[in-house]
């Protein structure tokens, strides 16, 4: 090691880059002057986190990250995630989950679609299935369905995270996303309780204590219905329809060249520039739809019959395993107005209001689809994107809303996932879960899909 730290500077640099991101830590504990050479070089940190990760600094404004503590932070969890030691794992739960939240939060593709945080999370927990169950599978859901090493985490947060790191992640077609599919009697019985639609929880994904937090719990189960009855579907032959998580990932990580700088204020102030260029969410263009919903009859009984009603308030109904209808739709939706945030609005983002159509798939003259729609997008409290809409029927009758929220963030192509249930809000419903997904912008619409609507879809565009 002498003869090494003899070498020149740059030399020296360049050997121990090329070295695995663990082995600096035995590096250094070979002699003092190693330790000391390696441990006060962000230069070989920071070289090393660029290599195996993507860069953490989305914008050119972003201020460098501690390159020497995110590093450590990031090798010690992907030992841990390696490793074969079930009970580290469950002791370091939150530790885990939360380091891979952040991996999800920072990753991105390059101009070939390439990222190396996502390869990482595939790789560790595509192909080992115990990492998937130990951290992806431990919301309340399956405290009722799951395998031994799929016990609930022990506190209301880390269910939350697991059922968050869930969905960011998906639910793939591999053994693991089947036996997740298979807790669908379990996921519909929350997303069809009538409980869950309250005031506080704005009838939508959001927790039910008026924080506006999003409920991940709900959103897994919503993700897990949709992605079910999808598969019974035979239009899950069809990419437009096919729910956009059965790949690892997938629409959450950005392409960095298409990530936003900061939204600047002044914009808002501009009256020449074109309303869609002022809306940072992007929500001009054809949106991808579907719907889900019990029939009326199943839907009351589950909730209102003499054994519905004996079941306690904190505790979950019996499973569902009566099929639902499914509905497809296309939705073409133009920006119409883009506002300030308000005083009790989150100040990162503006408010854009939306209005378009939407057009049934299955059933040309759906009376319950075919509608024009208005709504908005806003940021709630915590930075997360939510999605309103209201469908507006033939003279200006209002049926149904809809609140959701846009899984990965801003512009996330893994599309936005909610409820849906009566304008007026009543709490004997209808209700039930919704998605959807922007298939293109207005402009580059053009003869793909056109062809596609002469497979027998009927004529969506509008």
């Amino acid at each position: 090691m002498t003869e090494l730290l003899d070498l020149c500077y740059d030399v020296l640099i360049r050997i121990l880059e090329e070295i695995n991101p663990e082995d600096l830590a035995a590096c250094a504990q070979t002699s003092w002057g190693f330790n000391n050479f390696i441990k006060t070089n962000t230069r070989l940190y920071k070289a090393h986190y660029l290599r195996n990760f993507d860069d953490p600094r989305r914008r050119p404004a972003d201020p460098d990250p501690d390159w020497v503590e995110d590093l450590q932070k990031l090798t010690r969890c992907q030992k841990m995630l390696e490793s074969a030691n079930n009970d580290l794992k469950r002791d370091e739960f939150k530790f885990v989950a939360t380091t891979v939240e952040s991996l999800v939060a920072t990753g991105s593709t390059d101009a070939f679609g390439h990222s190396h945080n996502r390869d990482l999370i595939t790789k560790l927990f595509r192909h080992i299935s115990q990492n998937h169950d130990a951290f992806m599978c431990r919301s309340s859901l399956f405290g009722r369905v799951g395998k031994p090493n799929q016990k609930p985490a022990d506190d209301k947060e880390g269910r939350q995270l697991s059922a968050k790191l869930h969905c960011l992640f998906g639910i793939p077609s591999t053994n693991a996303g089947r036996r997740v599919l298979s807790t669908h009697p379990h996921a519909r019985s929350r997303v069809y309780d009538l409980r869950n639609y309250t005031d506080k929880t704005e009838w939508g994904p959001f927790r039910d204590d008026g924080s506006m937090r999003v409920d991940w719990e709900m959103i897994e189960s919503i993700m897990i219905v949709l992605g079910y009855n999808s598969g019974l579907c035979c239009r899950r032959f069809l990419q437009r329809f096919r729910p956009p998580w059965t790949e690892p990932l997938e629409g959450v990580i950005p392409e960095r060249a298409k990530i936003l700088p900061e939204y600047p204020p002044k914009l808002l102030l501009e009256p020449d520039i074109p309303l869609h260029l002022k809306d940072p969410y992007n929500v001009s263009g054809i949106w991808s739809r579907v719907v889900c919903f019990l029939d009326y009859n199943d839907l009351y009984n589950f909730n209102f019959s003499a054994e519905a009603m004996k079941v306690p308030s904190d505790e979950l109904r019996e499973t569902i395993t009566t099929e639902e209808a499914i509905r497809h739709i296309m939705m073409d939706l133009q920006v119409t107005d883009v506002q300030a945030p308000g005083e009790f609005d989150n100040p990162s983002l503006p408010i854009v209001h939306f209005s378009g159509k939407s057009k049934s798939v299955d059933a040309a003259w759906d009376p319950n689809a075919n509608s024009k729609l208005r709504g908005t997008v806003r940021l709630t409290p915590d930075g997360e994107v939510r999605w309103q809409t209201i469908s507006v029927f033939y003279g200006g009758e209002e049926r149904w809303r809809s609140e959701g929220v846009q899984v990965g963030g801003l512009r996330s192509e893994r599309g936005v996932i909610g409820t849906w249930f009566d304008k007026d809000y009543d709490p004997h419903g209808p209700a039930g879960p919704t998605a959807f997904w922007k298939i293109c912008d207005r402009h580059v619409c053009g003869e793909s899909e056109e062809s596609d609507s002469e497979e027998g879809d009927g004529d969506w565009q509008l």
